[in-house]
């Protein structure tokens, strides 16, 4: 597997085919995904300040998935922050998981940060078992419990 930075120019139809099956997998369909164009802006901006975090995981020429990391500000500490794990339908259960997860940790260990989190609707239970054999821990629902908060020590 490869990791690729995106290229909004060049994976534009992709990162958006890939946020949107996420939002299927996790929430059951894709209805409350938005705009497009304000995707397409939100991950540009986050792809200046974290160019590395924002990859296209590449197999056999294909692409088969997509990371979105970053840092940001939880309760007065910087930690890391994964926008987005996806690995397209038919590499799932492959074990792959683990090498995102590997190259998301050394993205924040290179950023110096002591833990990571995310979150996750509560009906990915797939999502969410994957999460907890890599460690991650629930801390508690949000937004209303329409998903939960995840975190990991580094």
């Amino acid at each position: 597997m490869q990791f690729e930075k995106i290229n909004l120019s060049k994976h534009r139809e992709t990162v958006i085919d890939f946020r949107k099956d996420s939002f299927k997998a996790s929430f059951g369909d894709c209805s409350n995904f938005g705009e497009e164009e304000d995707y397409l802006r939100w991950l540009e901006a986050k792809m200046e300040s974290f160019p590395e975090g924002f990859v296209l995981v590449k197999e056999d020429g294909k692409y088969i998935g997509q990371l979105e990391l970053s840092i940001r500000v939880f309760e007065g500490k910087q930690i890391g922050y994964v926008h987005l794990y996806y690995l397209i339908p038919e590499k799932r259960g492959q074990g792959k998981g683990e090498k995102l997860d590997y190259y998301a940790v050394q993205f924040f260990k290179g950023h110096n940060v002591s833990e990571y989190h995310l979150r996750v609707a509560p009906a990915n239970t797939s999502a969410r078992e994957f999460y907890r054999k890599t460690g991650m821990e629930e801390i508690g629902p949000e937004a209303g419990g329409k998903v939960i908060r995840m975190k990991r020590a580094l």
